[in-house]
């Protein structure tokens, strides 16, 4: 019997598999990756010896509006470790600089202020001046251009207005950006709904290059890039971590090239072989990617990755926030089967694209070759079942569940951390 931590909410739980069933464990190397620098020093070597850039400090003298983009309540960026850093680095060159911390929200809902003290720690959100980016707010926003995709790109101010416009980030497999980290801090991160809306249009979803770490082909990646160019987005600091949400390294400096670098060092990291199981296993995360149903869809991705057809697929994920976005919960509610979304989704034009329609397209996509069960006990079990899903208390329940629809003899492949591989 073989016995495997999965991430779930703040922790792990175990899961026990029969050695007769258990064909493999498909697991990221950044979890088992050692360093002998501890977090800080990492964090710091980066922005010391920045790539294809100058130091963050030179970069900011002589510059008044200082704008660092920093990421929301559901993405597991260090900043208690990042941020510090990066204000000391800016404060070195420019100790008079107006700085102000703009968080990207992207689609989500607002940060709230006890998320805040979470994140960044009650010293930086009592001195700091912090603002929620809104992609809903026009007033906040300005139109500066066409993407390349012919969508309009609309972006926050305080980004456009900045002279010197930041991110800090981290990198880790994507389920159709290819990568987290870069270029994505200013498309989702600050723009607009309706840009927001246009980037994730069902053709793009539905091409074959916009999947988990490929950027090369790939329209949503192509349009992020260019929105970055257009944000004069001048400087990143990205982190990858552990499955502890340790920082194990850190890339600075220019937004495309840093970023590439990051990315490299993910592949080499994540990329695992696909075991074809009937029932696959996996997880958000844990903390703070399981914090709803629409961030697990990512974990479900890398399962169906290494699902056989018609297999089944068990995710663990608190969903303690419930649904995640209303409009994608409605699309199942209102619906009367997977395909009947899908079938609906694909008939929408780029610019009448749907708040969450994305992640409706992936969730009915792997609906329609497989049943997905959900494991919480954080949430509302109907409001799993609206969606089209199974649910079960705790794993041992749904591996129970899905051997009485796979039979006893059935083959398991568990990935512990869905969002952290890259399934080939």
């Amino acid at each position: 019997m073989a016995t495997i931590k999965i991430p779930y909410s703040k922790g792990f739980v175990d899961l026990e598999v029969s050695d007769k069933n258990l064909l493999g464990v498909l697991e990221s190397k950044a979890h088992h990756f050692k360093t002998e620098d501890d977090q800080v020093t990492i964090a710091r070597k980066a922005l010391e010896n920045p790539i294809d850039s100058p130091r963050l400090r030179d970069l900011a003298k002589g510059k008044d509006k200082v704008v660092i983009i920093t990421s929301d309540h559901t993405r597991p960026v260090p900043s208690k470790i990042t941020m510090p850093l990066l204000l000391e680095e800016i404060r070195s060159g420019n100790p008079d600089a107006d700085i102000t911390l703009l968080i990207a929200t992207g689609f989500h809902r607002l940060t709230t202020e006890e998320e805040m003290i979470n994140k960044y720690g009650e010293a930086i959100v009592r001195n700091e001046k912090l603002v929620n980016h809104d992609c809903r707010d026009e007033a906040s926003l300005v139109e500066v251009g066409i993407l390349p995709s012919g969508g309009k790109l609309i972006l926050n101010k305080l980004a456009m207005e900045a002279d010197l416009l930041i991110a800090e980030g981290f990198i880790e497999p994507h389920f159709f950006a290819g990568f987290s980290g870069g270029r994505k801090s200013v498309l989702p991160g600050v723009a607009s709904g309706t840009t927001v809306l246009a980037n994730h249009c069902s053709e793009f979803i539905a091409s074959d290059f916009a999947r988990t770490g490929i950027l090369e082909g790939n329209p949503i990646h192509k349009d992020m890039l260019y929105a970055a160019e257009q944000a004069n987005l001048a400087f990143i600091l990205n982190v990858v971590i552990d499955a502890e949400k340790r920082v194990i390294n850190a890339f600075a400096g220019h937004r495309e090239k840093a970023h590439a670098e990051g990315c490299k060092f993910v592949t080499e990291l994540a990329s695992v072989k696909a075991i074809p199981a009937d029932i696959a296993i996996t997880s958000n995360g844990g903390y703070p990617l399981d914090q709803n149903i629409y961030q697990a869809v990512k974990g479900m991705t890398a399962a169906e990755a290494t699902a056989k057809e018609d297999a089944v697929i068990i995710i663990a994920a608190a969903c303690n926030d419930g649904h995640g976005g209303k409009a994608f919960y409605d699309t199942f509610m209102e619906n009367p089967t997977a395909q009947s979304i899908m079938d609906k989704i694909m008939q929408i034009p780029m610019e009448s694209t749907i708040p969450d329609q994305w992640e409706s397209q992936i969730l009915a996509r792997i609906l329609i070759k497989h049943k997905v069960i959900m494991v919480t006990d954080q949430c509302e079990p109907q409001m799993v079942k609206d969606m089209k899903m199974l649910h079960a208390y705790t794993l041992e329940e749904a591996l129970k569940m899905a051997y009485d629809i796979k039979g006893e003899d059935a083959s398991v492949t568990v990935v512990p951390d869905g969002v952290s591989v890259i399934v080939l």
